[in-house]
């Protein structure tokens, strides 16, 4: 007999299943929970997106907007400063790009930036920022300015123009009767001469036998520069081998060497001789003094005898004119 406070048991179902309680509700609270997790990211995504950001308007204007596509990015020094909301086609017929750029990232924009629109060989359109002087007034809200475009693809007909040029003269210099040809050929003769028997001494001279001179020429100088070292070899050995002239020489200068020590000594002796010849000297000078005293006296007493023989001769009868004359 069952208790009465046990609850009865569940029932089972017929496929063996034991039934979820309050299956609705959850089923209710799982989709709310994935609604908001979807709105949570799409929320997020916008944010990261700058979305929520406060921005400021720049209309660009060009011929035409091909290439630009909304969500493009608008950079300044290779970083994305702007998002293009929207393009639109004005009155005058030209194309309008509307962008939008945070109030963060819209100190880099001047008065006197400038924008450009460049198309690559390879990759998509770019929009650029460029400011020259940041000390310049920033950017006002709702800005228009006139896009620079550039396109890479139209220089495209120059370069195969140059690159046809280029290819014209490659072939006019590979041509068999070319400039170049004919030095390649002037290069293998001279190639082929310089393998030859006289080598790069007769590309030098020109010619064979002037080249056959040289070589002789030179086995001549080899020759006389043997005979000169076996002179030179002979030489050194009279001079200063063991009989020769070296050894003489120095036997000579010691030989001078004592004959200058004797010398020195007789210079020494003389000295002495010449010291006592002075003392000599003296003595003789001063008689000789004494002697001219002397002959200026004889001298003197010789000149008056002669005056008075002159007036003995000229008185008479010494005089040589005995003529008597009369008064």
């Amino acid at each position: 007999m069952q208790d009465p406070a046990t609850p009865p048991p569940a029932p089972i179902a017929e496929d063996g299943l034991r039934p979820v309680a309050h299956l609705e509700l959850k089923a209710v609270a799982l989709m709310l929970f994935t609604l908001a997790l979807i709105v949570g990211s799409a929320l997020y995504l916008l944010y990261a997106r700058g979305a929520f950001e406060p921005t400021q308007t720049l209309v660009l204007t060009a011929d035409d907007s091909e290439g630009v596509v909304v969500g493009m990015d608008m950079t300044f020094s290779g970083f994305p400063i702007g998002r293009v909301r929207r393009i639109e086609l004005a009155d005058e017929g030209h194309a309008r790009i509307v962008i939008d750029v945070p109030r963060k990232d819209a100190h880099w924009l001047r008065v006197s930036s400038i924008f450009t629109l460049v198309r690559g060989v390879v990759g998509g359109t770019n929009i650029r920022a460029y400011s020259g002087m940041l000390q310049d007034d920033p950017l006002p809200d709702g800005a228009e300015r006139a896009v620079l475009k550039g396109d890479a693809t139209g220089e495209i007909p120059q370069l195969m123009a140059e690159a046809r040029a280029l290819l014209g003269n490659l072939n006019a210099l590979t041509a068999e009767d070319s400039a170049l040809g004919a030095s390649l050929a002037n290069v293998k003769d001279l190639t082929e001469r310089l393998k030859g028997p006289g080598g790069a001494l007769q590309v030098l001279m020109g010619n064979a036998q002037d080249a056959r001179k040289i070589v002789a020429t030179l086995d001549r100088t080899n020759a006389l520069l043997a005979r000169m070292d076996g002179m030179a070899a002979k030489a050194d050995q009279q001079v200063f081998g063991p009989g020769g002239v070296l050894p003489e020489v120095q036997a000579t200068v010691a030989q001078l060497g004592g004959l200058l020590a004797d010398t020195r000594a007789s210079l020494k002796k003389v000295d002495a001789v010449l010291a006592e010849a002075q003392a000599v000297g003296a003595n003789v000078r001063e008689g000789t003094a004494d002697l001219g005293a002397l002959r200026a006296e004889v001298e003197s007493n010789l000149r008056k005898i002669e005056g008075l023989v002159n007036d003995i001769n000229r008185k008479w009868p010494f005089a040589r004119d005995t003529e008597l004359k009369l008064p």
